[in-house]
């Protein structure tokens, strides 16, 4: 490991030589990129500077320590080593976490779409709860949330919505919300007051710029047909919807929400993308792990990463067994706490494995 930091350090010093010299000074565009590499290394280097610092100081003190003191400076001496030996194992697991290799995609936006499962009109409430959650959340982090594209049930649910985030970090937080949701409670609808178990899936995809993924248009079929409405004035004459079908991979995409045909085109199209690059991801992953860890699966109620059971108030996760009781909160967009512990969670799984492959 010391040797990986040794390198990191290097490599940092060695680029804020090159942000000092006038050719790199000169080209706007090269500038840029050495300057954000080497931002990039400057939370590791400074931690591995500290740990040196630290361990510097911890050899000092136990070099004191084998001199002949005074009771009570020996005492205060071995407090302040028993200190130091925990910041240095502290650091130490700091450093383990910070070289694990990192997600490309961490930093980029995200699309979230969610789909009713299981429980028919009670499922697509839970979809348009669900929905509204990761909103508030994206409210809370001042991330930008768009709604792409949304198919509503009759009284205020979802059969599927389609949103985009927009912020950073949106990936790396987000990720982990893949999977079955299963919510527990008494609908609306229920007049005996008896419990209903429903479920909904949600898919969390890295949006793709169009240099990520190249996408053939002679490998597009684009279908346009006449937006879905409340009828009325709302009714569309024209032909604005899109359905853009990617032959080779057998994708399918629609939007209808936008009045006009390109501007659905365009929303279809950042939808396709985002699932090309999650199908590039998945393929990746594939090769270098024979399962994937946190998944969606068929929307079954059975089937759940995490259950959200309303009248206890109480929300588990089940890939981490981990289990709040502030639901409430949780559903409106109190996210931070479960996003933290799932991100801890995949951490010590690829530090484990880490260490199973170096020995």
């Amino acid at each position: 490991m010391f040797d990986k930091l040794q390198e990191v350090e290097d490599r940092y010093e060695e680029l804020g030589q090159r942000l000092s010299d006038p050719g790199i000074v000169s080209d706007p565009q090269e500038f840029q990129r050495v300057a954000k590499a080497h931002s990039d290394l400057s939370d590791i280097v400074a931690k591995y500077r500290e740990y040196k610092t630290v361990k510097r100081e911890t050899r000092e003190t136990e070099e004191m320590l084998g001199e002949p003191l005074e009771d009570e400076l020996r005492r205060l001496a071995q407090a302040e080593l028993d200190s130091l030996k925990d910041r240095l194992e502290s650091l130490g697991e700091e450093l383990r976490v910070m070289l694990l290799p990192k997600d490309p995609n961490d930093e980029k936006d995200v699309i979230v779409e969610i789909r009713a499962g299981t429980g028919g009109e009670e499922a697509g409430l839970f979809a348009a709860d669900l929905l509204r959650m990761y909103e508030r959340y994206g409210e809370r982090r001042g991330w930008k949330a768009e709604l792409l594209s949304a198919t509503p049930t009759g009284i205020g649910g979802y059969k599927e919505a389609v949103l985009s985030v927009h912020g950073r970090g949106a990936y790396s937080a987000l990720k982990f919300e893949s999977g079955v949701h299963r919510v527990q409670r008494v609908p609306a609808t229920e007049s005996s007051g008896r419990i209903h178990t429903s479920a909904a899936t949600v898919a969390v995809l890295p949006e793709a710029e169009e240099i990520d993924v190249a996408v053939n248009p002679d490998d597009l079929q684009i279908d346009t047909f006449r937006s879905s409405g409340a009828g009325g004035q709302n009714v569309q004459k024209n032909e604005t919807a899109v359905r853009i079908t990617h032959r080779p991979s057998g994708i399918v995409v629609s939007c209808q929400d936008e009045r006009s045909q390109l501007q659905n085109k365009d929303r279809a199209m950042r939808m396709l993308r985002a699932h090309l690059l999650d199908r590039e991801r998945q393929a990746h992953q594939q090769e270098q792990t024979s399962a994937r860890r946190l998944m969606v699966r068929s929307g079954d109620r059975s089937d759940k990463s995490r259950t959200y059971n309303f009248p206890q108030n109480r929300l588990t996760d089940h890939r981490i067994n981990l289990t709040l009781y502030r639901l409430d909160s949780i559903m409106d967009g109190d996210l931070q706490e479960l996003i933290d512990n799932l991100v801890s969670a995949d951490q010590a799984d690829r530090m484990g494995a880490e260490r199973t492959g170096d020995a």
